[in-house]
């Protein structure tokens, strides 16, 4: 029974750090390097009929080239309104409507806009690793709860404490492999 509550713990403890690195992945791939990619536009929202859903439920959206998406509507009157919530988001992006297809290219980054991106980067990295903490924080507290309950030994407690920092250790150096993955992505010219 004991070891079943430490275990458990642990288990929460480890898909919570899982969540934060996913979290942290999904954050990046909204920072982008000169190149395109579709999950680019997955965060840009249009309105639709009275309610607001993302271009990619609106829109196919693929690679025209390495430096162009493609936006084609499934219905022609969202062109404008598609249009529209490409230029107003924050990427930067200037989309140029051709027929019934929205071409969006990838304009140049400078070094100064990519050292601006470096540094969002890098906080985001940061906030990964509080998060990450914290749920250390939280697995190390309700461990400590289970000893003041006297559910489990102290000499349990500290190996799960160990463990627990064997994780974060680990969830830590996967955040600092993906920021630098993505700090190369982003000085790369």
């Amino acid at each position: 029974m004991e070891n079943q509550m430490v275990e458990d713990i642990k288990k929460s403890a480890e898909q919570k750090m899982h969540k934060s690195l996913e979290s942290l992945k999904v954050d990046l791939a909204k920072i982008r390097t000169g190149r395109a990619h579709t999950g680019l536009l997955d965060h840009v929202m249009v309105e639709y009929y009275g309610s607001v859903v993302a271009v990619n439920q609106v829109a196919n959206v693929n690679l025209g080239d390495a430096r162009t998406l493609n936006v084609q509507p499934y219905e022609k009157n969202m062109i404008a309104k598609i249009e529209k919530a490409i230029r107003d988001c924050d990427l930067g992006l200037n989309p140029a409507t051709n027929g019934d297809l929205i071409r969006v290219p990838m304009p140049m980054l400078t070094e100064e806009r990519r050292r601006d991106l470096a540094k969002i980067v890098r906080q985001e990295g940061e906030g990964a690793k509080v998060a990450i903490r914290n749920v250390r924080r939280d697995a190390n507290d309700a461990l400590k709860k289970l000893i003041k309950d006297k559910a489990i030994s102290e000499d349990d407690e500290r190996r799960a404490q160990d463990e627990v920092q064997k994780m974060t250790d680990k969830a830590v150096a996967e955040v600092d492999k993906i920021l630098q993955q993505k700090e190369a992505d982003l000085m790369a010219v």
